[in-house]
């Protein structure tokens, strides 16, 4: 039975007393975690933060689906699975999310978090069955709520339904930039600008091919991320501690998949060799690496925006972000790119995540990973804020920015990079000695070339036509 007593340093404070292989202990009577969550939270208080609410929602959903299974062939009553079951269905749904206190930081190969959910569940059932909090008798956090199961199997299974289900709005993320990219391509698609490599003048450009080109970025992000999922299905749940499915019934492993297929909507599959997922984790290490992809291609068209949008008045100035907050404590009327900051700031923790998750990924010994937690913290990280920096980058900034078309043509006058259309006609040395006159002098290369005998005034405009330097060919023929 349990016992409630006061600890004496605080009377007020009612504990019942649980016990484990470690000896007994005091836990707070009116949680619902227990003796192994408690030992935990004392051991491991590294990050200030639990474990993500999608990998306990996860969690949950296969401990539902497990005790569906174990229910159905006899192995806990039914009665007991159904308790399990309605309990499973309240955490997935984020309540009693104050209870998942384990630090998301821990030794054990996820352990701790596993268990702090097996205990959460039972004392939630228990108490849907009429009883008192601890009284496992009832419903056992092991015996019943993780029969057949080990964290080995459960923890990378519910990290993969966690991912999945993350990955999904931000594939749609991605589309929806990808479409804002496209409408600016269209709406730039006549305003004539400088290009520019190494941050120097190089050939005119339409302002319109440059958004087309981060559209074309995007829409290879957007696809790998929606493949992504295809590496994701594979679950090893019933492989038990080292994926021999040792205390797990053949009858259970072939239907706990099939039902948590049901459960969550999920193309999961069955894995025909259990042990590999035990051991290996290369598969988020290639979901991270498509995710540090995505990044990095936000990191360049953040980085390419806030550049053209320098100034105003000191810098390139050729784009306008939108105006979305004021920039500066001290400076008055000043406005930062800080939608793009933002951007870049997130893709590059995205970057910094992936390392982390390489490193965990390799770490794994012989038949087990026990970094395990920090790769579910880091992917899950990357994928929630990069779900919720891209919607945000693209409403806030992307489709709001402007091009300042004179800042544009007052560039492009200026620069002797046309010099470049002179070569199939005159030769690089002629070239780019217009050109350097004209660099000198302040002058145009059309006005160099014409007044210094090269070309004809004719010629020489049907030859240095910007709109025509922009397109594959020899200008002028």
């Amino acid at each position: 039975m349990r016992q409630e007593f006061s600890n004496g340093s605080d009377p007020d404070q009612k504990y019942r007393r649980e016990t484990d292989a470690l000896g007994p202990m005091a836990i707070p009577a009116e949680v619902y975690y227990g003796i192994h969550t408690a030992r935990a939270m004392e051991n491991f208080p590294v990050s200030g933060r639990p474990a993500h609410p999608r990998l306990i929602e996860a969690i949950a959903v296969v401990k539902k689906a497990a005790a569906r299974v174990n229910g159905k062939l006899g192995l806990i009553p039914a009665e007991v699975a159904g308790a399990i079951e309605r309990a499973c269905d309240e955490i997935a749904r984020g309540a009693l999310a104050d209870q998942f206190v384990v630090d998301a930081l821990q030794g054990g190969a996820g352990t701790s978090t596993h268990m702090n959910v097996n205990e959460v569940v039972a004392n939630l059932a228990i108490e849907r069955l009429g009883g008192s909090k601890g009284d496992y008798r009832l419903v056992h956090p092991l015996d019943h709520v993780n029969r057949c199961q080990s964290t080995n199997d459960v923890y990378p299974t519910a990290l993969r339904i966690a991912a999945i289900r993350l990955l999904r709005p931000l594939s749609e993320a991605y589309a929806s930039l990808q479409e804002a990219l496209q409408e600016k391509e269209q709406e730039f698609a006549d305003v004539l600008k400088l290009g520019r490599t190494q941050l120097m003048d190089a050939l005119p450009m339409m302002a319109g091919q440059g958004f087309g080109a981060y559209a074309k970025a995007v829409a290879r992000d957007r696809w790998r991320l929606y493949k992504a999922e295809e590496r994701l299905r594979e679950i090893h749940l019933g492989g038990t501690a080292i994926g021999t499915g040792l205390d797990a019934p053949k009858a259970y492993v072939f239907q706990v998949t099939n039902t948590l297929q049901e459960l969550t909507g999920l193309g999961l599959a069955r894995s025909e060799f259990p042990m590999d997922g035990t051991q290996n984790m290369d598969v988020f290490v290639e979901v991270s690496g498509l995710l540090k992809a995505a990044a990095v291609t936000l990191v360049k068209i953040a980085g390419d925006l806030r550049l053209l949008a320098s100034g105003p008045a000191g810098g390139i100035g050729e784009y306008a972000l939108p105006a979305v907050q004021a920039g500066s404590s001290i400076m008055p009327g000043k406005v930062n790119p800080v939608m793009a900051e933002m951007a870049g700031q997130t893709a590059m923790r995205v970057i910094a995540n992936d390392a982390a998750i390489t490193w965990a990924a390799a770490g794994g010994q012989l038949e087990l990973n026990a970094f395990g937690p920090l790769i579910a913290d880091s992917l899950l990280e990357s994928l929630e804020i990069l779900g919720r920096a891209v919607p945000l980058f693209e409403q806030r900034c992307i489709r709001g920015i402007a091009v300042n078309e004179s800042v544009c043509r007052e560039h492009l006058r200026r620069s002797t990079v046309l010099a470049t259309a002179l070569v199939p006609h005159l030769g690089y040395e002629a070239a780019a000695e217009i050109a350097g006159i004209a660099r000198r002098e302040g002058l145009t290369v059309e006005h160099v070339a014409v007044e210094g005998g090269w070309l004809t005034a004719e010629r020489a405009a049907a030859i240095l036509n910007p709109l025509q330097v922009t397109k594959p060919g020899i200008p002028g023929e």
